[in-house]
């Protein structure tokens, strides 16, 4: 019998991945947004786990910083 080796993953590395809602909420979006942001595009990276949305807060997190705006002038 073949074992395979499997990487050593950190438990920091294992994060739960957020729900439509937990983004929602974090976002201080509506439900929908998030559900548009999968169909349309737009949003922060999401992923498709059988038929349920899915984000990793890292892609979330980043995300957000790219949408930072600069106004002081």
């Amino acid at each position: 019998m073949l074992r395979v080796q499997l990487p050593n993953v950190t438990d920091a590395q294992r994060r739960r991945l957020a729900t439509a809602q937990e983004l929602a909420d974090y976002c201080g979006v509506p439900l929908g947004t998030v559900y548009q942001w999968s169909h349309r595009g737009g949003g922060p990276r999401l992923i498709k786990v059988g038929r349920h949305l899915r984000a990793r807060w890292e892609d979330i997190d980043r995300w957000l910083d790219q949408q930072a705006t600069d106004t002081a002038a």
